[in-house]
């Protein structure tokens, strides 16, 4: 592993230079991978993984949409494409790709076929950390293990295929085998992560949770609406009250923090935006330091696993959200955005 000093705090991480694409072929050679699942991140890991030269079949619901969109990405029926049960059967390394929902209402269908010296390897860190909800407990003779990308599956393709990589977090929770870690690490880099991290079970689901209801997703489309909807009961039009408030962030800001960080963004601005930055960034940040802890604390005591169980379990669930996500794709903040869009060159 390699010491990287972050921000004064050294840690071990795994480089693709030191644990190179070949040494994970070498280590995973004698090994079948099953990817159940094909829907969020299922397709991007199972085809790095391919495309990386490791043994995939995918396990998939037959009939279904995911199962349509597997053959339409060259997968084939019988040959590395079988139902769920069947690709368990067959595998040594049972990636559980589903989501939390699918993963509570599968673990009964796959637990059989989790039997002494497979793998089984989680995206994240859910349903082993909330297993007193979940109910997912696997057997004591099979190694345990997460490899989780720090980000969408269309960003882990589309990096894949760029020949570069999204960062991910490891773990190993049951180590019943002696390879466990190797096993995690060389799976990590076959699916394309620019660097590994290593982690547990329970830290990287309480980052996760709080990262999609904070900063990721959350909080950024809170700001956004207030700061858009202050602009508007200003006189600002939509256009302007849109582009200020989400375009110039994604299209030119975000992109050069990325590559840059925030202290280049700071330096290379006008004076006037510099102050303004300046002076008002701890006034945020004092502002939401207490919703930030009140996340954390409801993410640690299980709350919004129950709720996500809770919801995610309810048979008319996709059509309550398409409902709230049909109020937001039609207020003006969203409608805006769509207009802007249209006229990007």
């Amino acid at each position: 592993m390699a010491q990287i000093n972050f921000g004064g705090v050294t840690e071990n991480v795994i480089t693709r230079e030191e644990f190179t694409v070949d040494k994970a072929r070498e280590v995973l050679k004698n090994e079948i991978v099953a990817v159940i699942g094909y829907g969020v991140q299922g397709p991007s890991q199972s085809l790095n993984l391919k495309d990386n030269g490791v043994n995939v079949i995918i396990g998939q619901r037959k009939g279904g949409k995911s199962w349509d969109k597997a053959l339409s990405d060259g997968w084939i029926e019988g040959e590395n494409l079988f139902e769920i049960e069947e690709a368990c059967k067959r595998a040594t390394i049972v990636q559980y790709l589903l989501s939390d929902a699918g993963q509570i209402t599968t673990w009964p269908l796959i637990k059989p076929y989790l039997t002494k010296g497979k793998t089984l390897c989680f995206s994240h860190g859910f349903g082993i950390t909330f297993h007193e909800q979940t109910g997912i407990v696997p057997p004591k003779d099979i190694d345990v293990i997460l490899v989780a990308p720090k980000g969408s599956g269309t960003s882990l393709r589309r990096l894949f295929l760029q020949n570069k990589g999204l960062n991910s977090s490891f773990s190993v929770f049951q180590d019943a085998s002696g390879k466990a870690q190797d096993r995690a690490i060389a799976l990590g880099i076959a699916i394309g992560s620019g660097y590994l991290f290593e982690t547990d079970f329970k830290k990287e689901v309480y980052s996760d949770l709080t990262g999609e209801r904070g900063i990721l997703m959350g909080a950024l489309a809170g700001l956004f609406e207030a700061q858009y909807n202050v602009l508007r009961e200003n006189g600002h039009s939509p256009s302007e009250a849109f582009n200020e408030t989400v375009e110039e962030l994604t299209q030119s800001l975000m992109p050069l923090v990325s590559e840059n960080g925030m202290d280049w963004m700071f330096a290379n601005t006008s004076v006037t935006a510099q102050r303004g930055a300046l002076d008002w960034k701890s006034k945020f940040r004092d502002a939401a330091a207490p919703v930030f802890k009140e996340l954390y604390a409801s993410v640690a005591s299980g709350k919004e696993a129950a709720r996500v169980i809770a919801e995610g379990s309810k048979s008319d669930y996709r059509e309550q959200l398409e409902i709230e996500l049909k109020e937001i794709r039609e207020s003006e903040l969203w409608q805006a955005g769509a207009a802007v869009r249209k006229l990007r060159p």
